[in-house]
């Protein structure tokens, strides 16, 4: 299963999806990250939205059907892991791969929805207030441990792993905020409309 699960995070939404709707490749533009966020600056909301929807359920099926096999769930968290390390480091890209944030998502669902729905509320209200996806990022990964702890503590560590691995694929976007070269997904200071043209 952790092999299936970096086969499966192998696969680039982004790809697949652009190449679909004959759009732009997000890792030729942008950030050149192929991930939902880029994909959202280079070629829309619509494109966007399906690379997240893939992007999680390549992290949601592996768990998923590891949990229906009865397997521990500090070994679902290391599935998850292997999983989001597909995503990262794809074996069919060369191992340049995206941020691993939605594939982390998608395979934590399985905890439940009480904490998918803070994860998501923490996501939401940080990029709202901060404008910036990888701030947002950081913090829900942060806080994500804690949610578990008070709804299946069983979980903490294998979430508390997959966090650090996140938040240390986040390295590079810590050194731009520090730099003041980070740019913003949601610019509050015009109308709160979405900024496409980084």
């Amino acid at each position: 299963m952790m092999i299936a699960a970096y086969i499966s995070g192998s696969l680039s939404g982004a790809l697949i999806v652009s190449k679909l709707m004959h759009l732009r490749n997000p890792s030729d533009y942008g950030s050149h990250n192929p991930g939902a966020t880029n994909m959202l600056r280079v070629n829309g909301k619509f494109p966007a939205l399906c690379v997240l929807i893939f992007d999680m359920l390549k992290g949601l099926l592996p768990v998923y059907l590891s949990y229906r096999l009865n397997i521990s769930p500090f070994f679902l968290g290391i599935i998850a892991i292997a999983a989001c390390l597909g995503h990262i480091f794809p074996c069919f890209f060369r191992f340049q791969g995206g941020k691993g944030v939605a594939t982390a998502l998608g395979s934590m669902v399985m905890i439940g929805f009480d904490f998918s729905g803070l994860f998501i509320a923490t996501w939401l209200i940080t990029i709202v207030i901060t404008g910036y996806s990888s701030v947002a990022a950081i913090i829900s990964f942060l806080l994500a441990p804690l949610f578990v702890w008070f709804i299946r503590p069983e979980l903490t560590m294998p979430v508390a792993m997959l966090s650090c691995l996140i938040i240390i694929r986040h390295a590079s976007n810590i050194g731009r905020l520090i730099k003041g070269e980070e740019p913003k997904i949601l610019n509050r200071n015009k109308k709160s409309k979405i900024n496409i043209n980084y």
